[in-house]
């Protein structure tokens, strides 16, 4: 990555000469955005491929006169949303994948991308961390827990800056839940804000991130945007961040002064609260000069760093879609699938005696590829589940019905050689959430599934009538996060978790099963057996308070069973791990084992390293997630994995910040969160 911190430092004393030339005006003008409410109000109420919100890389500052460039920005984390751009699968489902290298060639794709519409701006780093899996946007981030987040994250802004694209991490912070997000005020004590909500945008900053978005939400009762304690305080003071904080879109603040004396640098997407407003409250006395001062050489320093860096390729338009993307985006399909059953070896099915294939649920025969908000892209075309199981056997007979009339799914059953049932959700049962406004135009879209986390009535009762009259059958899952499965679970002899696969995803999913891809991925959360498991969440609060306990860390510590574990997923083959052993290397910890393949398909296998806490004086989680590694093995083939976790990582924050306790810890490594999953070990600190 060639734009490192260090190396936009060295922009320093340049931009501070370019500041002292410019006018007050000049300055807080670079502060300011120039895409119109009324714009994206069109794009978002009535979108078409050709209109839709960010069409274009949307601008904000620049000077000709003093060599400043444009701040040109991008949305999209699961690909450009600008015009028509390849549509990747949703960030979860790339969480699924727990593959670094896989998700750092996204980032590097999709900078691609932004560099052939000639944007520099790349605002589609999501790392909130979900509370609730019910949060309707969380189909944007990587999973539940905050390491996997952070290590993910990183890997995305690693990528996208390798192309002299300026990665923006959002949205800070304590941003996770929809339906009230511009009204909620959100609690947290100081451990669990800053070991389980902070922790991985530190991270991603430390790894070079160079912009930063606030959140709608509060936090103690001060919106985001304008809260000093975030964007001053923790980010610019303590984590040393040198790059510029930019609002999120349109209702991101709401007060001039409190938001650039808070450290906010710029308001996007357009302005209502800084241009002519932030120039008279300045020379009224009510912000001082030295902080627009500050923002600007902070926006100045980034864009220029940025814009003279020496790229490592051309970015011609012919890269938009290109094929070499659109297999990236199917390789990450691929690996992102998860198998949560398979009973009886249902899975894959024989292609040789699918003569007749039933496709059975509204979502089977849908271009499906996610919400319909800010992270939506166009792409030149997207393959449907029914799409690519008639491509996949073209001499078999596949018939699709969506499901309302059970008997008449029955007989279809019956009648077929193969059943496979699509369920889930779509764009209207979740996703980003625009509130209605007659003022502004916007319709209201998207939001938390505040009714239920299990699928749709009418979806149950297909999976348990089709059940009864073939057992070659398999239901599929489409969604964003974590669905109830108990109420039908025992009915289904397979379960394959697709999430939101891309534009490729239909052909995805009918080559895993049939077995042209062996799947590999691994649940990012945990799928409770009741929902009263879960953290308990008031969609549309005033005030709301997140504890430190939620997923996986809150079923082990109050001693409750998954129906699902986190980490977990199946394979058609199977995989054995042998010398497990841990040690203490100077500033690291070390987990060792062998994987050998010893079935009969190649495959994937994510080693999981947990480290455990039951000596602890304090009150700290059974175990939590501190490494991983995807290791790929052919058929009776063995590798060495190692993980590296720093010492650091196991810390916890005291009354004098980060601490580490001196200890026996305890270490885990294997397939999954299960105890049954892992094998135990320890190590002293």
């Amino acid at each position: 990555m060639k734009c490192t911190k260090q190396y936009r430092l060295s922009y320093t004393e340049r931009a501070k000469k370019i500041v002292a030339q410019m006018s007050l005006e000049e300055k807080v003008y670079l502060m300011s955005g120039r895409a119109s409410v009324e714009e994206n109000a069109e794009a978002f109420s009535h979108p078409t491929a050709d209109n839709h919100y960010n069409v274009y890389p949307y601008p904000a500052g620049g000077n000709e006169t003093y060599g400043v460039p444009e701040l040109k920005f991008c949305d999209g984390p699961r690909g450009v949303v600008v015009e028509k751009s390849t549509c990747f699968p949703v960030t979860m489902a790339r969480g699924a994948t727990f593959d670094i290298d896989l998700e750092s060639r996204v980032g590097e794709a999709i900078a691609r991308e932004i560099r052939a519409y000639g944007g520099n701006y790349f605002g589609g780093v999501c790392i909130n961390l979900p509370y609730n899996p019910g949060w309707g946007r969380s189909q944007e981030v990587y999973g539940e827990d905050d390491f996997h987040l952070g290590i993910m994250g990183q890997a995305l802004v690693e990528g996208i800056q390798k192309h002299n694209v300026i990665a923006c991490i959002k949205h800070f912070a304590f941003n996770s839940m929809e339906n009230g997000r511009f009204t909620v005020s959100v609690q947290a004590d100081k451990r669990t804000e800053r070991e389980v909500y902070l922790r991985h945008f530190e991270r991603c900053i430390k790894a070079g991130a160079a912009s930063v978005m606030s959140a709608y939400n509060s936090y103690q009762h001060t919106m985001c945007g304008q809260q000093k304690y975030l964007l001053t305080d923790v980010l610019k003071g303590e984590w040393d961040f040198d790059g510029f904080v930019v609002s999120d879109f349109m209702w991101g603040t709401k007060h001039t002064t409190r938001a650039a004396n808070a450290g906010l640098d710029v308001e996007m997407c357009d302005t209502h609260f800084y241009g002519e407003n932030l120039v008279h409250a300045v020379r009224a006395g009510e912000v001082p000069e030295s902080k627009i001062d500050d923002a600007v050489l902070r926006i100045i320093r980034t864009l220029l760093a940025f814009t003279e860096a020496e790229d490592p390729e051309e970015y011609p338009r012919k890269q938009v879609a290109c094929l070499d993307h659109i297999a990236l985006a199917k390789e990450v399909a691929e690996k992102s699938m998860t198998l949560i059953k398979n009973d009886n070896h249902t899975l894959p099915f024989n292609k040789a005696t699918a003569k007749k294939v039933a496709i059975l649920g509204t979502l089977g025969n849908v271009e499906n590829i996610g919400d319909h908000g800010s992270s939506r892209v166009f792409p030149p075309y997207v393959v449907t589940p029914l799409a690519g199981v008639t491509k996949l056997l073209p001499e078999s007979e596949v018939v699709y019905y969506s499901g309302e009339d059970l008997e008449h799914a029955r007989q279809i059953a019956g009648e077929a050689d193969v059943v496979i049932v699509v369920a889930g959700y779509n764009h209207s049962d979740e996703g980003e959430y625009i509130a209605p406004s007659d003022d502004e135009g916007f319709l209201a879209q998207g939001g938390d599934r505040i009714k239920s986390l299990g699928l749709k009535a009418e979806e149950i009762a297909l999976i348990q009538a089709v059940s009864k009259v073939n057992e070659q059958m398999a239901v599929v899952l489409i969604g964003g996060n974590m669905m109830m499965i108990e109420e039908w679970k025992a009915a289904a002899p397979a379960i394959l978790m697709a999430y939101y696969p891309g534009m490729e995803g239909g052909t995805v999913i009918a080559e895993t099963l049939f077995g042209d891809v062996n799947p590999g991925g691994k649940l990012p959360f945990v799928i409770v057996k009741q929902e009263s498991d879960l953290p308990a969440v008031d969609w549309e609060a005033t005030d709301i308070t997140y504890n430190y306990y939620h997923g996986y860390a809150k079923l082990d510590k109050e001693g409750v069973a998954p129906s699902v574990p986190y980490g977990y997923g199946l394979s058609y083959t199977n995989f054995e791990m042998t010398d497990v052993n841990f040690k203490v290397d100077g500033d690291n910890v070390i987990a060792c084992c062998k994987v050998k393949n010893t079935g009969e398909a190649a495959g994937d296998e994510v080693v999981q390293f947990y480290v455990g806490f039951s000596n602890s004086s304090i009150d700290r989680p059974v175990k939590t997630l501190r490494g991983f590694k995807r290791v790929s093995l052919e058929i009776g083939e063995s590798k060495t994995v190692e993980i590296v976790c720093p010492i650091e990582e196991l810390t916890w924050f005291g009354e004098n910040g980060w601490e580490l306790e001196q200890m026996e810890y305890d270490a885990y490594l294997g397939s999954s969160s299960a105890d049954a999953d892992l094998v135990k070990g320890c190590f002293v600190l």
